[in-house]
């Protein structure tokens, strides 16, 4: 471990995954805040309230050249996408390595990323080296690398709950169904009209149907697990809570499967993987909130498989698997201000 603390930057201070990733960091033993970038010129305990004693620093504009002169080792990105792609080349031109929050890397195809995003990507250069970072699946591909692509939220729900399965060829790889509520700080502080509480209080909906950004991202994770293409119909719903994820997945078995076939399988998967919990009961929300764990649970009923997934949306679906990741870069205890 080194004698010196990582000195941080967070990108785009103001959101709720930059508040979550401030207060881990906080705690983090070998982490080091040095600079919050925010269009707002505050001091970060007004833009957050709860840091008022425990951060002193005033949010500046984005300038890669002054956050190279604090010595900024890596830089943690809480921007919108879109927005990322123009901020990540200049810190990666001066060795500053990078944790992008956005979905601006997390597709290797530009022309996929044009599809869904509904705009050009500006960055190819780095696109291509890009490493997607679900340390469960790829944890040895994160130590070496510059840019780290974190997964979405929802994706995580899905491809953990499906790797097990995908990877021993266990269920149909088409008409896969990923069933998802969220709570409402999943769609971001700005203000939204959906999200505006008496639109959403006692409501439940379905957005994004059959176009939800998520959707080639669960794919290409799946994709790359069983070796060939896997196709999912994914759909997300608002759920009136403030955090939290459940997932409820549903595949055809390739053969005839028990739970404690399974239940053995997922547990030999995630073995050694501190943050994925197997579960023979299924998950609530409430098992995860303020944690990085995500909770899976399989189950077999009527000849189909049924896998349930909760998560923290803020903290293992953002902010906590970005620490991960950070732990992972630069050699720490993948625990590392997580437990």
């Amino acid at each position: 471990m080194t004698k010196e603390k990582i000195k941080v930057a967070i990108l785009g201070g103001s959101g709720y995954t930059a508040i979550e990733l401030i207060k881990i960091l906080l705690r983090h033993p070998q982490a080091e805040i040095v600079a919050v970038t925010s269009r707002q010129d505050d001091h970060i305990a007004d833009l957050h309230p709860s840091l008022l004693g425990r951060l002193d620093l005033r949010c500046e504009p984005f300038d890669a050249d002054a956050l190279k002169a604090k010595c900024v080792q890596v830089a943690f990105g809480c921007l919108p996408h879109g927005t990322s792609m123009e901020a990540i080349p200049p810190l990666l031109d001066r060795e500053i390595r990078v944790v992008d929050l956005s979905a601006d890397y997390r597709l290797r195809d530009a022309k996929i990323y044009q599809e869904w995003y509904k705009e050009p990507h500006l960055d190819a250069a780095n696109l291509a080296h890009a490493v997607y970072g679900l340390p469960e699946l790829i944890g040895d591909k994160i130590a070496g690398a510059k840019l780290i692509a974190n997964p979405g939220c929802y994706p995580q729900t899905g491809i953990l709950g499906l790797a097990p399965l995908v990877a021993r060829g266990l269920i149909e790889l088409t008409g896969i169904i990923i069933d998802s509520k969220s709570g409402v700080s999943g769609g971001g502080r700005s203000p939204k009209l959906a999200f505006h509480f008496p639109e959403c209080n006692e409501s439940v909906s379905a957005y994004s149907v059959g176009t939800h950004r998520h959707t080639p991202e669960i794919e290409q994770a799946l994709s790359d697990v069983a070796g060939k293409p896997v196709s999912v119909i994914f759909t997300p719903h608002l759920i009136p809570m403030d955090r939290g994820i459940l997932s409820t997945i549903y595949a055809t078995p390739t053969r005839a499967v028990t739970e404690s076939e399974l239940h053995e399988l997922y547990r030999s998967f995630y073995a050694g993987k501190p943050f994925v919990r197997v579960r023979t009961n299924p998950p609530a929300t409430k098992d995860t909130v303020g944690t990085n764990f995500l909770d899976v649970c399989v189950k077999v009923v009527q000849g189909k498989v049924l896998v349930i997934t909760a998560e923290d949306n803020l903290i293992r679906g953002a902010s906590g698997v970005a620490v991960q990741n950070f732990n992972r870069m630069f050699g720490f205890d993948e625990r590392m201000g997580l437990m």
